[in-house]
């Protein structure tokens, strides 16, 4: 059975099919993105990886070429729990490579798997939705023989690899965007893809909606979104096609994507777009556990706590706000100082702001001795020498603790305390020659100063 008219169906009418094809307009490639093909591991006599990496090699806007160094690819199974050595070994590739995207692909009976990953996976969140574990399958026999390889798949899996790029700068991000357009125009008119069956049709869906949503984030334009949610609807409506319940758990992660994005151009229904993220980001994560799959369930937490931090703002939530916190809390124990001390510096800034605000709300103490304990966690990757600034503002954000401390408690010590962060961020400040962030510290130092000489009288 054929599916290409339902897709055909969910891109773009014929009037905007007119409309895009400037896409197809005099390509400048001003930038290539590096894709490397990973040597396949297809426990059969074949040439897969050659045959993807020649189709890409085709496609505009990128540098392909293909990796055959040997090294053992067993934990290329993502059933064996492996996925710390998939990481790893792939981060090792791209250090070594300097990729932008690496293809990875393994046989699974009659199917070959394709996985994509980018040195920034579960670090950087602003326009790459693709998880390392989101899946695309093609037939074995076509990858075997380029010849029938039809070129909707090659321009699939160009659409994931852009999909995937985490831009370094706003050049990128342009070019992504440009070369996400064009691969969207292509397939709204591609008709090869008939000779695939149904059983194909849910992978299909999902990386026709991750490609849709990154050409969507940050455009403001509701009826994207409308096409996102259908794509990943479809996928769903065929889910009893899918064997692998983490293929079910990577859609639903991405609907969460999609109402998180959504929301923040959604004014008419903030509140909405939020509960649909988190009811979404929450069904993930029972096919995507803690145990299983790490860094997808500790990511979506992290996504998650953003999602009930903005609820507790707009509806002032104070169990949102413990839920922002426990979200974190989950994230933390995922994301390490060991191995990943920069994004695990910010989750403790981040816990060190949720927590202190936490801790002055339910006046709690305990609370707020451990947002002093986040911040000066997040002081072990952001040290005065390294980043000054930065620094100097978690010293203010602990001085304004000590003193809500001293205060309520009419504790000298704490407010000695207090102080004495307050001119540590004082003398920063100064030096840089920041006018309004010396002015705010030194009010602060006088109400301190204040509130100490009334106590010890």
């Amino acid at each position: 059975m054929s599916f290409i008219e339902q897709i055909k169906k969910l891109f773009f009418s014929s009037s905007e099919q007119e409309k895009e094809t400037e896409a197809e307009l005099h390509f400048n490639d001003l930038i290539k993105f590096k894709v490397v093909v990973i040597e396949f591991s297809d426990n059969v006599e074949s040439h897969s990886g050659e045959i993807i990496t020649r189709k890409l090699q085709q496609q505009a806007g990128l540098n392909v070429v293909y990796f055959d160094d040997p090294f053992s690819k067993h934990f290329l199974n993502l059933d064996s729990r492996t996925l710390f050595d998939l990481i790893d070994k792939g981060q090792e590739i791209i250090d070594r490579t300097h990729a932008d995207v690496l293809i990875w692909g393994y046989r699974e009976g009659e199917k070959i798997r394709i996985n994509f990953q980018n040195g920034k996976q579960y670090e950087k969140d602003d326009n790459a939705f693709i998880s390392l574990i989101d899946s695309f399958y093609i037939p074995a026999h076509m990858a075997e023989n380029g010849e029938d390889f039809p070129s909707a798949l090659s321009n699939l899996i160009y659409g994931a690899c852009i999909s995937a790029i985490n831009p370094t700068n706003k050049e990128a991000q342009i070019q992504k965007k440009y070369l996400l357009k064009k691969v969207i125009n292509i397939l709204s008119r591609d008709n090869s893809a008939k000779t695939l069956s149904i059983e194909y049709l849910p992978y299909v869906m999902n990386i026709l909606g991750i490609i849709y949503l990154s050409y969507a984030y940050d455009r403001g334009d509701g009826a994207d979104y409308k096409i996102v949610k259908n794509l990943f609807d479809t996928a769903l409506k065929h889910q009893n096609l899918i064997k692998n319940p983490i293929h079910l758990g990577c859609i639903y992660n991405h609907l969460g994507q999609l109402y998180n994005a959504s929301e923040e151009y959604s004014p008419k229904r903030p509140i909405n777009h939020l509960k649909n993220a988190i009811s979404y980001f929450r069904q993930a994560q029972k096919y995507l556990t803690k145990y299983t799959y790490p860094y997808d369930y500790g990511y979506i937490s992290y996504k998650l706590s953003q999602l009930f931090y903005k609820y507790w703002v707009q509806k002032e939530d104070i169990q949102a706000l413990r839920d922002c916190v426990f979200q974190l809390r989950e994230a933390e124990k995922i994301y390490t100082y060991a191995l990943f001390p920069e994004f695990w510096a910010n989750i403790q800034g981040e816990l060190g702001h949720k927590l202190s605000l936490l801790g002055s709300l339910s006046n709690s103490e305990d609370i707020s001795e451990l947002a002093i304990a986040s911040y000066k966690n997040r002081q072990k990757v952001i040290t005065e020498k390294k980043e000054p600034l930065e620094w100097a503002y978690i010293q203010d954000s602990i001085g304004e603790i000590y003193y809500r401390l001293g205060k309520n408690n009419s504790d000298t010590s704490l407010i000695e305390e207090a102080l004495e962060y307050f001119h540590d961020a004082l003398y920063v400040f100064e030096n840089m020659e920041l006018k309004e962030e010396s002015n705010k510290v030194s009010t602060e130092i006088a109400k301190a100063s204040h509130v100490l000489n009334f106590i010890q009288e």
